[in-house]
């Protein structure tokens, strides 16, 4: 097939993605495929932030707290109406870190990210991406797989082709054209369903770009090639367990467990799908009002809480199901005792002056005007894979390896260290080799297949980015 078949090709299928996204749920009947749409049955319960169980919710909101969040209620309405006062601003903190009335999330969020101010000095700019991810935009089909896997637990995403579903896609679409450094990758779609969650399609996607952009979230440098502000909030939360946490450390480093193992999505979707629902989004409240501290913070008093009950485990995939599947289902605290002891984290941190890994360097933070329209270059448009790697991306796989190599060294002179000899026969093995070639098979070599490439991290799922 020649190039300009491929072209065509490529266009006829973002156009017929597009259409069925516009046409929407109800004018596709007998046209959606079983295996995309699964059944709401009899027995499932909904839970009040509405997401799907198969079985009895174990715990009701007992009455007292419910009057509780009531009179909380009544305090945040009368706060909104003087939001930009001091005595607002004097009462802020302690009232977040209290918990937002779910009710009133929307509004809140929107203030604390400044949306609206956002949205006004950029009107028609959301509808103008739109309009050029129709015609222009090379990652239409991964964000429609994406779109189909996100939060298909939920109400709101449940059905295909919802219309929090369309929204998604909407979002998502646009956004890549709006920053064409990152285009889309795939922790954005699970950071765009929770804003959907509470805000209209619009509100979402300068929400989006507020935390991808704003220095006080600086999340541009987790999603764009590379990952760079990953590889250094992973050093970061390496010296932090060394300093706090030296033989959960030691323990890590015994079974060859890097943190990019378990703590993928702590920094890329901010503890979605790691820590329960309610508990998430507590730390995203408190995200949102104090910014990447909270996220240093979160994964460390995580580690702490849980300290004792991963020190029993004696295996690499284990401490990593503990950590990712079990604490999600069941963190064993309420969600206050977390946030009280989260607070507490902060302050031991912020004492150490380790609680803030420093101020984005330019290479997380957007070079190119965002919102300003590039053409994809022709391979991007047919979906072709770049045939090497950039500069930047051989730098993040020898960062991978470097991690491994520095954690297998430094537990080898620890042990050397606690013994006069040590000789092959006494020695315990390092395990630590196949964890290393775990993580350089999810590094991706050049492909000449004319599929999206994967830069891939191992977190049990990949995380695709597309070439620009």
């Amino acid at each position: 097939m020649n190039e300009e078949a491929l072209l065509a090709r490529a266009s006829e299928e973002r156009e017929r993605i597009f259409q069925r996204y516009e046409r929407g749920r109800e004018n596709l009947v007998g046209q959606i495929d079983p295996w995309e749409d699964p059944e709401f049955e009899d027995y499932h319960k909904t839970d009040r932030y509405g997401f799907i169980h198969d079985e009895r919710l174990l715990h009701k909101t007992a009455p007292q707290k419910v009057n509780v969040e009531v009179e909380r209620e009544k305090k945040w309405v009368k706060m909104l109406g003087s939001w930009d006062t001091p005595a607002t601003r004097e009462k802020l903190h302690r009232r977040i870190y209290k918990g937002i009335p779910n009710s009133l999330r929307i509004k809140i969020w929107c203030k604390l990210l400044n949306v609206n101010s956002m949205k006004s000095t950029n009107v028609g700019k959301y509808q103008e991406m739109l309009r050029l991810a129709k015609q222009w935009s090379t990652d239409v089909r991964q964000i429609d797989s994406d779109v189909n896997r996100q939060f298909r637990e939920h109400q709101f995403y449940r059905e295909r082709y919802s219309e929090k579903q369309c929204s998604l896609f909407n979002v998502l679409c646009a956004y890549s054209m709006y920053n064409s450094e990152v285009g889309y990758c795939q922790g954005m779609s699970g950071l765009a369903g929770v804003l959907l969650m509470y805000m209209d399609e619009e509100d979402a996607f300068w929400a989006l770009a507020i935390l991808l952009s704003d220095k006080k979230y600086a999340m541009h440098g987790l999603y764009v090639e590379g990952f760079p502000k990953l590889t250094r909030f992973l050093e970061h939360h390496d010296k932090i367990l060394t300093k706090f946490m030296p033989k959960l450390k030691q323990h890590f480093d015994k079974f060859g467990l890097d943190a990019i193992l378990y703590s993928l999505k702590w920094f890329f979707v901010c503890f979605v799908e790691r820590v329960p629902f309610s508990l998430c989004l507590r730390v995203w409240d408190i995200y949102l009002l104090d910014g990447e501290r909270v996220i240093t913070a979160m994964a460390y008093t995580i580690l702490k809480l849980h300290k004792k009950a991963i020190m029993k485990l004696n295996d690499m995939d284990l401490i990593v199901n503990y950590i990712q599947v079990k604490l999600h289902k069941d963190f064993g605290y309420e969600d206050d005792i977390v946030i009280h002891h989260l607070e507490r984290s902060m302050d031991e941190l912020k004492r150490a002056k380790i609680d803030y890994p420093g101020p984005p360097p330019p290479s997380e933070l957007p070079q190119r005007q965002l919102g300003a329209f590039v053409e994809p270059d022709k391979k991007a448009k047919i979906g072709q894979r770049a045939e090497n790697f950039s500069e930047t991306e051989k730098q993040a796989r020898a960062t991978v390896i470097l991690r491994r190599e520095k954690a297998a060294l430094e537990l080898q002179e620890l042990r050397v260290s606690q013994s006069d000899t040590v000789s092959d026969e006494n020695a315990v093995p390092l395990h630590t080799s196949q964890a290393s070639m775990n993580i350089l098979n999810d590094i991706p070599f050049p492909s000449y297949t004319k599929t999206p490439p994967n830069y891939l991290i191992k977190d049990n799922t990949k995380i695709r980015r597309r070439k620009q």
